[in-house]
């Protein structure tokens, strides 16, 4: 069989053709969607941080402009178009403080820092394998895996402390292997460390560190792989334990920040939460591998006295139509209950806005895995 021999020209625009196919994806164009305005809201509006599918720099990052009643899909990309692989890999937190957002970009190891009423650019602090952010006093603190992905042999994690006016990382203290979540009460930051990479060898643990030293003053046993961390306004904890997704469950526990010590459990499974005012608002994603099967829950606590509630904050029925609850906030002027679905993590997702009686005022489509929100005055 005689060898096809094409001349050099041809040769050369096949190539360009396959180096072009071999492009990383473009950013996403932004796109609208109306709903019902709140034109008297005190609460302007919030972003909506999407973590994307890792590997392929899809996070990205959406507007809900609650006043018109205006959600932006793929703000981010519309206000930055000079940042050609838009917001990066895996967006796992999102904060305001003061004037910026700060969004953590696990994968991409950085936390982007935009202006507020705006989402342009204005700096990037870079952080290895970055995980949640919390503020105080014009600090910002973000907890940090380190290490490579997934790796077992990870060394223990960190927490960084940011200067909010320069940007920059202050200091860092050690805590232990993959934490994830933080809240600060009085002058200690509380950090759940979780043990990830290295099941069944999980975490059990609080690290407290004292953030006028910044030193870890103590560490709380609480139970295995640990991962949401919220403060109430008596000064207590909740603090979920995600279990091992096999025999051991997962749970929720109550710490008492006076004494350190764990002062209540709750039976029950909580894959995320959000406390507004008295109320905890509690849904879970519970995977099992014996019965290779998600459990779906959703809950309320009473706070103040630390009892689940009969009353749901979904009561039309329609949490049937949420395939895997992913996100949830709460809007602390109308009091209306915002729950995202990932659907099936490679697809775009779904933001539902409900009513303070758990009826469905509306749904809009996000981008893809949409999982943090926060609120803009």
């Amino acid at each position: 069989m005689r060898h096809l021999k094409f001349p050099i020209y041809i040769l050369a625009f096949l190539m360009v053709i396959i180096s072009a196919c071999r492009k990383d994806p473009q950013p996403l164009p932004s796109e609208i969607t109306k709903v019902e305005p709140e034109p008297t809201s005190s609460i302007k509006g919030f972003y909506l941080v999407n973590e994307g599918n890792m590997n392929m720099n899809k996070a990205s990052l959406d507007y809900m402009d609650l006043v018109n009643g205006i959600y932006t899909r793929n703000l981010y990309n519309q206000v930055n178009p000079d940042v050609t692989k838009g917001l990066g890999d895996v967006g796992n937190d999102i904060g305001r403080y003061g004037s910026k957002l700060y969004v953590v970009v696990n994968i991409s190891n950085k936390v982007e820092v935009l202006n507020i009423k705006t989402g342009k650019k204005i700096g990037q602090i870079n952080i290895t394998n970055c995980r949640y952010i919390t503020f105080s006093n014009g600090k910002a603190y973000v907890s940090a895996y380190l290490g490579k992905v997934g790796d077992p042999k990870a060394p223990n994690g960190i927490v960084a402390e940011i200067d909010t006016t320069a940007l920059r990382v202050n200091r860092t203290i050690e805590v232990g292997r993959q934490p994830e979540e933080m809240a600060i009460i009085g002058t200690k930051l509380y950090v759940a460390n979780s043990g990830g990479y290295s099941p069944p060898d999980y975490e059990h643990t609080l690290s407290v560190i004292d953030l006028s030293s910044f030193t870890e003053i103590k560490r709380i046993e609480v139970a295995i792989n640990l991962s949401r961390v919220k403060a109430d306004r008596y000064g207590d904890l909740y603090v979920t334990s995600r279990g091992d997704y096999y025999t051991i469950p997962a749970k929720l526990f109550v710490i008492d920040t006076q004494t350190d010590q764990i002062k209540k459990v709750f039976n029950i499974a909580a894959s995320n939460l959000v406390i507004d005012d008295d109320y905890a608002y509690i849904y879970s994603t519970e995977w099992n591998y014996i019965e290779g099967k998600n459990k779906i829950t959703y809950n309320m606590i009473n706070t103040k006295d630390e009892t689940v509630m009969d009353r749901k904050f979904i009561s039309d029925g329609t949490e049937k139509d949420i395939k895997i609850p992913y996100g949830i906030a709460v809007n602390p002027a109308s009091k209306d209950v915002y729950v995202t679905d990932a659907k099936d993590y490679v697809s775009p997702g779904k933001l539902h806005c409900y009513s303070p009686e758990g009826r469905l005022k509306w749904s809009v489509t996000t981008g893809d895995i949409p999982a943090h929100i926060t609120f803009t005055n």
